[in-house]
């Protein structure tokens, strides 16, 4: 599941912005992680995520942006850890839209106190947005790919 994860994440750094934003891409990566959460349980879930974030980092180029990543993924993970205990496997995608949320959150909390900048708290409404419609999107697909898997 982190080779999945590192691979989607790599290909997807190569795309052009979806928008000229900082911070606005569709985090596709994100699916193996709801995935996991919901098949795998917590545990294996915080090692894919931790290690996908430190190797995506260090093969991406990016590893100045790895405190903003661990910002942002640790607070959907935690989130993930309280959806995962009252959702059920058709409600799956809500974990997505309120994860992508939380977790461009994080991102911009981790901006403000690094750079001492609380007018980037501007951007909270955009990425708040963005956070949730590309959270739908791969929170959608994490369900899928759990009720095609648990069919076999």
């Amino acid at each position: 599941m982190t080779a999945v994860a590192l691979i989607i994440f790599i290909v997807e750094a190569q795309l052009p912005p979806l928008a000229p934003i900082p911070g606005v891409k569709l985090g596709l990566a994100n699916i193996i992680t709801v995935y996991a959460m919901f098949a795998l349980g917590p545990k294996d879930t915080l090692a894919i995520l931790l290690v996908r974030i430190f190797l995506g980092s260090v093969f991406a180029g990016a590893v100045s942006a790895m405190l903003f990543s661990l910002a942002g993924g640790l607070l959907c993970y935690l989130l993930m850890l309280a959806l995962r205990r009252i959702l059920t496997e058709k409600q799956i995608w809500v974990c997505g839209v309120l994860g992508g949320m939380v977790h461009n959150l994080g991102q911009l909390l981790a901006a403000v106190l690094l750079y001492q900048t609380p007018g980037l708290l501007a951007y909270l409404p955009v990425l708040l947005l963005s956070g949730g419609l590309a959270g739908a999107l791969t929170g959608f697909a994490a369900q899928l790919v759990l009720q095609r898997l648990n069919k076999k």
